[in-house]
């Protein structure tokens, strides 16, 4: 039998607005040693749903962003159940005073995600997934699908910090789409393709925790994902993935194809 559900909601929301909310706009920062920020919300959200998540499940492992890769990389090979958490993802937004952030959740269960958790801490925003029981958003489900089946008319969420150069400078010199927009916290960009909230998406390099939630999201509610070599997203044997997205499925084929070609 999974976890409930509802008890894994109440963990986020409760961490989210005890220990992020309150500190935003009021503390500093620090760089890890990969470049990335990291403040006490993330290290003191990342504690407390470890605390909880024991209390009720002490035999699922447990793995954070804010682990070491060996750490993580012993984990993935030994467990067969184990948590994915990204306590604070946006983590620059978050510094930068800038109001998109998100704590993600994920069960991994013998290599698949099973249950996807994603919080939008400012507009009290809960998107939850459980494999083959739909996606759903604040408890209304998720149906998929886009306005257009047409990239130059689709709106597009593209991160090019990360993408190959030849590919950036493909679609910026031809701007294939309406418009495009970032938003610089990834789980929160793939909740927001669940919901419709954009009908591409691209991005050259996430890691486990960035993805592993969304992609449970995403084809929960209708949509269709792959690397831009045309494989599965979520693979635990690999650290980082590109993405190549979207909640159409034809959209989805045409995308990819213009990204191919």
């Amino acid at each position: 039998m999974l976890p409930d559900i509802k008890i894994l909601e109440t963990i986020i929301h409760e961490t989210a607005q005890q220990e992020i909310l309150p500190r935003f706009n009021k503390i500093g920062y620090e760089l890890k040693a990969d470049g990335s920020l990291i403040t006490e919300a993330d290290l003191s959200a990342d504690r407390k749903i470890q605390s909880l998540l024991k209390q009720h499940y002490p035999h699922i492992a447990f793995m954070s962003e804010e682990m070491t890769e060996s750490e993580q990389t012993q984990l993935l090979q030994t467990e067969p159940e184990i948590w994915c958490l990204d306590p604070l993802d946006g983590t620059s937004n978050f510094a930068a005073g800038f109001p998109l952030f998100s704590s993600s959740l994920a069960l991994i269960k013998d290599g698949a995600v099973v249950i996807a958790v994603t919080y939008d801490v400012n507009r009290d925003e809960m998107f939850t997934a459980v494999k083959g029981q739909g996606a759903y958003l604040n408890g209304v489900r998720l149906l998929g699908g886009c306005p257009t089946d047409d990239i130059k008319s689709s709106v597009a969420i593209v991160d090019f910090k990360r993408l190959p150069k030849h590919l950036t400078l493909k679609i910026v010199e031809e701007i294939p789409y309406r418009s495009q927009r970032n938003l610089g916290s990834s789980v929160l960009e793939w909740a927001w393709m669940a919901a419709g909230r954009g009908q591409l998406y691209l991005h050259g390099q996430l890691k486990l925790w960035d993805c592993a939630a969304g992609t449970l999201l995403l084809s929960e509610a209708g949509g269709y994902s792959s690397t831009l070599e045309g494989e599965p997203v979520f693979n635990i044997e690999k650290t980082v993935c590109s993405v190549v997205a979207s909640p159409s499925k034809d959209l989805y084929k045409k995308w990819f194809a213009y990204l191919s070609s």
